[in-house]
């Protein structure tokens, strides 16, 4: 016998209970949670847990003693409901490899899966109706190349890999990353990025949406301890765009930049040039561009040194800095 307890607010006491459930059950609360639904017994032991995290489901576990009688379905089934009151139809979760057939039980399908993780939405079509929407290299127009980037902002560094790659292909797709983690918001570095490459008419700039998990976000609160979880990450993220994304756009070369100072990227890139060539995508390194990077710029607009910043950028970007985009800064996100 169990009871269902929705809108739980994670703080103090029932925190704590709710870490310790979660570490019994192989998990760690990484917080985010934005909505909590849990099963408590009679006596208010929690035997069930689930979590709403913006548009990705988190923290789903339920006690074994439960097994059979739909502890899990009634989770999701109520986090749903609650997506759905705030306006979020298009649902996420990341789970352990073999947790599949659990949660296609409760509406969710498969996008991409590896030895370790499974990424899962609420659409059968969801991937494939991103991907129709996107734009297209015109037909016969050679090599179709692609690159992610975030651009925090957007640099002369950036300027300088868009170009030499663009040179290398008849199309360059560049992905501006989607999440809102940033300093600058994704509008303002999607803004910048067409801004600062209007001239070159071979590149096409898109958002890299809900499918290209980067290691900002990819949810490690199922993974055990001591398991590579950058490498999981890569694995992940680069089946995804190899075996999905890369086909249907006709992408088969990906560009990235050297990166000498962030261990974690440098780590990062290795992995897509072993990984990517996997599913016929050339991975390609562009030697970085005299030194310049992003987080360069935002230490110069935190000294309020716009002159400094402003030799580290294109004039596109300078123009945007000097006008409403530098008042637009959110001084608590630096990635």
């Amino acid at each position: 016998m169990f009871y269902t307890q929705t809108g739980v607010l994670l703080s103090g006491e029932r925190l704590t209970k709710t870490e310790d459930f979660l570490h019994r059950m192989g998990l760690v609360y990484e917080g985010g949670a934005n909505y909590t639904v849990q099963l408590v017994s009679e006596y208010g032991d929690i035997l069930g847990n689930g979590c709403l995290c913006g548009n990705i489901l988190k923290y789903i576990a339920v006690d074994s003693s439960l097994q059979g009688e739909g502890g899990a379905t009634a989770i999701v089934s109520e986090l749903v409901s609650e997506a759905y009151r705030r306006g979020i139809t298009r649902l996420f979760l990341f789970t352990k490899a073999g947790n599949e057939d659990t949660f296609r039980g409760v509406g969710f399908y498969t996008v991409a899966s590896t030895s370790s993780v499974c990424f899962m939405e609420n659409s059968r079509s969801g991937i494939s109706r991103w991907l129709s929407s996107l734009k297209k290299a015109p037909e016969g127009k050679g090599i179709t190349g692609a690159a992610v980037m975030n651009c925090n902002p957007f640099t002369l560094g950036h300027r300088y890999l868009i170009e030499r790659a663009a040179e290398q292909c008849g199309t360059l797709m560049i992905f501006v990353v989607s999440e809102d983690r940033s300093r600058f918001t994704f509008e303002q570095r999607f803004e910048m990025v067409c801004r600062g490459t209007e001239d070159l008419n071979n590149v096409i700039v898109q958002p890299s949406g809900d499918y290209m998990i980067s290691h900002a976000t990819f949810p490690t609160y199922f993974m055990k301890e001591g398991q590579d979880k950058l490498a999981a990450n890569a694995e992940l993220d680069f089946n995804i765009f190899g075996r999905r994304i890369a086909p249907a756009l006709g992408i088969t070369r990906r560009f990235v930049g050297t990166e000498p100072y962030c261990a974690v990227t440098r780590s990062y890139n290795e992995c897509m040039k072993r990984l990517l060539p996997e599913f016929g995508v050339e991975v390609i390194e562009i030697p970085r561009y005299g030194g310049i990077s992003a987080s360069k710029v935002r230490e110069a607009l935190d000294k309020n040194d716009l002159q400094a910043a402003g030799e580290l950028v294109p004039a596109s970007t300078f123009g945007f800095l000097k006008g409403t985009g530098a008042a637009a800064l959110r001084p608590d996100a630096d990635e």
